[in-house]
C-alpha cells in the first residue's frame, strides 16, 4: 500500500488508479471493516489525527479532484465530503523521497512523463499535507 504524500497530479493514469483504490482500502481499514492492513505503517499519520475517518476522506476527496481533471469517472460515492479543513504535516525528505521512488516506476511505465517530471524542482505536497523540515518517515521501507 503507498499513500503518497505528493500531489497526485505527478501520477501516471496506472498510479492515480492505484492511489484511489489504497486509499479506499485505507478507509476500509480505518472504518474497521476489513481485518487485514490494520497496522500498516502507512496508516499512522491518519491514524495520529484528532479524526482518522475525516482525514482520509478528505485524503481521498483531492484524489478524486484530479481524477476529474482527467475525465476518469472514479465514483464519488465511496468517500464523504467533509467540510473541515485537516492538514498533515510530511517531512521535506519524504516528499524528496516520494517523488525519486515514483520517478523509477515512471522511468520504466511512462517515459515520457517521467522526462517531464525528471526536471521539477519543487515538489508539491498532496493538498492535505503541510510540508516541514525532517527526515524520511521511520515507517517508510528504503529499498
Amino acid at each position: 500500500m503507498r499513500i503518497w504524500s505528493i500531489h497526485p497530479k505527478y501520477l501516471d493514469c496506472k498510479g492515480l488508479v492505484a492511489l484511489w483504490r489504497e486509499s479506499l482500502l485505507a478507509k476500509n481499514v480505518l472504518s474497521d471493516f476489513t481485518k487485514g492492513y490494520k497496522n500498516h505503517p502507512q496508516l499512522i499519520r491518519f491514524k495520529k489525527t484528532k479524526n482518522p475517518l475525516k482525514s482520509i476522506n478528505i485524503y481521498i476527496h483531492h484524489i478524486y479532484i484530479e481524477s476529474l481533471k482527467r475525465n476518469y469517472s472514479f465514483d464519488k460515492t465511496k468517500f464523504k465530503l467533509v467540510d473541515e479543513n485537516i492538514k498533515i504535516e510530511v517531512n521535506n525528505k519524504q516528499l524528496e523521497y516520494e517523488f525519486k521512488h515514483l520517478l523509477k516506476k515512471l522511468k520504466e511505465r511512462d517515459y515520457e512523463m517521467y522526462k517531464k517530471l525528471k526536471k521539477e524542482e519543487n515538489i508539491k505536497a498532496h493538498p492535505m499535507f503541510v510540508i516541514k523540515k525532517g527526515e524520511i518517515e521511520d515507517w517508510e521501507i528504503i529499498n
